[in-house]
């Protein structure tokens, strides 16, 4: 008989989820996604002035702000049929490009390589033999015996302390854990490193957006950021320079650390590429805008559905109907009033909560679909539809990745080697997260030239006034988030918002059932699952953390009772 777990929350995330699992004979046999809090931001929204959205929208998440931000703002230039200059959006795609690779980062080596990672086994490691390790993986110079002594030192004084601090709380000694001790210490010396290597990249998204989190400088035609080389007071070269400098020391992290270790990472645990496909169905949008319009991409996307790179079709424009047309949302499993399934500019959000029901509403979140089927987002969907696209530098960042994979397998011994369909699974999704980082962090390096170039031509502008005309207009912004495909879609009436809706990376990936009871994108990625020991479902989390949810993207909190939920003091 199958038995029954329930983990809830689900930590190491943004938000609140709780997973069910079935587990039989020691395998997930069924699933449930459900969020546990309700994002409230459409009904903040509506009567208010469009231009001032995207700073309320950015508020939805304390980590996704910036995307929040951006796909606002298209959503209303997309209904006014309003362009950007290309300083805007140049200075736009590099605070996106930062933003990713900050978020990547962090993602991996803060919220999910301990899934993969044994801290404590780290304490048995040779710090000589894991330099000698080191060196053959990856020329990075961090790698040397005496600050893997130091990091091997530092973990010591944690755990003769009796309190793990940032390590605590982990799944030590699981049995699912399989990485040799020199593996693990020089995981967790890199973890430490990515402290530094996120701070610094974010570093560039607060110079160029005033602030970070919650940028100040975007504006619905453009950005804040006055350009004038007389000026200090303005963006100056001298801070271009300065930005640059981040993104050039970043660069180092991401190809000889982060895309080495996922590889290596992804190598020892290679079973782990027949587990967790799930949906495959994928969807994801064109993004880093070349030209004023949205016509022009840097970055391809579209849809593939089964993931066949023969059915991909491309999203080509900010105003393709091909998206445009087929986006909708479920509450037939929702915690909503009805049971409905609408376009974003038809819906309602009308909170009504039930218990838990198996086959009736169990989550706050709506469940997406597109062309009338579930479809899973995020970096491994762009990857596979930048690299059907014939995308050069996701195919040179993924053929990188699946060569030292096959090179750390050879280095095992085994004869198991990984393709591009090996990606289409729970360790997969890390790899192509890994391929996508090192792309932004092209995409960037280029954009900030692109930028430079353009200001030395003497294009100052960064700012198109928008027109609000009498009537009805409806628009919808999309942009590639680090976790995917996002949307936001707006129908202005006179000026002022009539409805807004916001459908997220993890409403796509954490909804529950469709309106015709398809599984949504976690829920089916669990299915076949092993599980080793139900009480320390370390497999089941390894799985959900594999898509980085943000459930707070998703769901707001609320008590229906009007009690107070929680209170922060400031000292």
């Amino acid at each position: 008989m199958a038995k029954r777990i329930v983990v809830d929350p689900i930590t190491r995330i943004e938000g609140h989820l709780r997973i069910d699992c079935e587990i039989d004979r020691g395998k997930v046999v069924n699933a449930w996604s459900s969020a546990q809090m309700w994002r409230g931001i459409e009904q903040i929204l509506a009567g208010r002035d469009p231009r001032e959205a995207w700073i309320f929208t950015q508020r939805i998440c304390g980590v996704c702000t910036t995307v929040h931000a951006m796909a606002s703002v298209r959503a209303v230039e997309n209904a006014l049929k309003l362009e950007v200059p290309l300083n805007a959006q140049y200075i736009r795609n590099l605070i996106i490009g930062a933003h990713g690779i900050h978020d990547h980062i962090v993602h991996f080596y803060h919220l999910s390589a301990l899934d993969w990672v044994d801290v404590v086994s780290a304490l048995k490691a040779d710090p000589q033999k894991t330099a000698k390790l080191a060196q053959k993986l990856s020329p990075w110079p961090h790698n040397g015996y005496q600050e893997l002594k130091t990091t091997q030192e530092k973990l010591k004084t944690l755990v003769s302390s009796g309190q793990l601090g940032i390590f605590a709380s982990g799944y030590w000694g699981h049995p699912a854990m399989k990485l040799p001790p020199e593996v693990n210490l020089l995981a967790t010396h890199h973890y430490l490193q990515a402290l530094e290597y996120q701070r610094k990249i974010n570093k560039a998204v607060a110079i160029l957006g005033s602030k970070t989190p919650h940028i100040q400088n975007l504006a619905v035609g453009g950005v804040a950021n006055p350009i004038n080389p007389q000026s200090q007071s303005t963006l100056t070269v001298e801070r271009l320079v300065y930005v640059k400098k981040f993104i050039d020391e970043v660069g180092d992290f991401i190809k000889n650390v982060y895309m080495v270790d996922v590889a290596a990472v992804g190598a020892m645990y290679a079973d782990w590429t027949t587990y967790g496909a799930g949906v495959t169905d994928y969807l994801s949008v064109p993004d880093m805008p070349l030209d004023t319009a949205g016509t022009r991409f840097e970055h391809p996307g579209g849809y593939m559905p089964g993931g066949d790179p023969a059915e991909f079709e491309p999203i080509r424009s900010f105003d393709d109907d091909l998206f445009g047309k087929n986006v909708k949302e479920s509450i037939k499993h929702a915690w909503y009033k009805g049971d409905w399934d609408r376009h974003p500019w038809d819906e309602e959000t009308v909170p009504e909560y039930t218990d838990f029901q198996d086959n009736g509403k169990y989550s706050w979140i709506k469940s997406p679909n597109f062309k009338g089927k579930p479809a899973q987002v995020g970096p491994l969907a762009n990857v596979l539809a930048m690299y059907a696209a014939g995308h050069e530098p996701t195919r040179r960042h993924a053929g990188r990745m699946l060569k030292t994979i096959n090179s750390v397998l050879a280095l095992t011994g085994s004869t198991t080697r990984v393709s591009l369909a090996g990606l289409q699974s729970t360790i997969g999704r890390h790899a192509a997260r890994a391929v996508r980082c090192a792309v932004l962090h092209d995409t960037i390096v280029k954009h900030w030239q692109l930028l430079v170039d353009n200001i030395g031509r003497g294009d100052y502008k960064t700012f198109n006034a928008p027109v609000f005309p009498k009537g009805e207009q409806q628009g919808f912004g999309f942009h590639e988030a680090p976790r995917g495909t996002l949307s936001h879609w707006v129908v202005i009436r006179d000026g002022k918002i009539k409805n807004y809706q916001c459908v997220v990376p993890s409403t796509w990936n954490a909804g529950p059932r469709s309106s015709q009871d398809q599984r949504g994108p976690y829920e089916a990625s669990l299915i076949g699952n092993p599980v080793a020991d139900p009480q320390k479902p370390l497999e089941v989390v390894r799985t959900v953390h594999s898509f980085d949810p943000c459930i707070a993207c998703a769901v707001h909190m609320v008590d229906m009772q009007h009690n107070e939920i929680v209170r922060v003091r400031v000292f």
